[in-house]
């Protein structure tokens, strides 16, 4: 029997072919659907990827709210972890960078490469809460693409997700945060938003009344007793 090949890269036999297999795919760039959840809960908390053994229980959400080389190996083999993330009742899409000083390529593939993979959990059992993410001014808006680009597979009028944590340190963060952030509400029309990380006023506060946002603190502050 030969023996199966190790994949070293996510690029190698185009990306993962066989996470979208059977996928709904949305828009002019095919991007990969994420259904929304039957019903809309409340997780306890959010544990990142590398200290999800040490999660406060299986009702938190592993999130991959941290650098992208220490979730790496979940984009060379999504296989490999799907059943140690079915030990969780939720889980949310890696969260590939999409930094607002890249190359637009490669955003989008970023932001592809994201679904693709969230497709793939939801198709093997996990439950997968959809994640909002976006860079610059091309992802989020239709001054470039005909379509919010960053939004594209996400499902609206449910409970999207999204990240601060890391995000929002300076003045050109925030700008692009909140301008995106506003994008992502007209666009989904989430009924519940759950934020990791801080939600500073000057980000937040045009737009509390649009939905429920519901906070959940970084590990490091939730450890130090912040909000556990």
């Amino acid at each position: 029997m030969e023996a199966k090949m190790k994949r070293k890269a996510n690029l190698d036999d185009g990306c993962n072919p066989e996470l979208v297999r059977g996928a709904k795919f949305d828009g002019l760039l095919d991007i990969p659907v994420i259904s929304a959840p039957d019903t809309i809960s409340v997780p306890t908390g959010f544990t990142p990827f590398t200290k999800r053994d040490k999660s406060l229980g299986t009702d938190d959400a592993i999130c991959f709210f941290e650098k992208d080389p220490k979730f790496a190996e979940v984009l060379i083999d999504p296989a490999a972890y799907i059943e140690d993330f079915r030990r969780f009742r939720y889980l949310l899409p890696t969260d590939c960078s999409l930094y607002v000083d890249a190359p637009l390529a490669v955003q989008i593939t970023n932001l592809y490469r994201s679904r693709a993979i969230a497709s793939y959990y939801q198709g093997n059992g996990c439950n997968v809460y959809p994640m909002a993410r976006w860079g610059n001014e091309h992802t989020y808006t239709t001054d470039y693409f005909p379509e919010r680009v960053a939004f594209l597979g996400l499902p609206k009028h449910s409970v999207t997700c999204i990240g601060t944590y890391g995000c929002i340190n300076s003045r050109i963060e925030k700008y692009y945060f909140k301008h995106g952030l506003k994008a992502m509400l007209d666009t989904l029309e989430p009924e519940v938003v759950m934020v990791y990380g801080a939600m500073p006023s000057d980000v937040f506060g045009d737009y509390l009344h649009r939905t429920e946002f519901i906070q959940y603190p970084d590990w490091t502050t939730r450890m130090h007793g912040g909000n556990r």
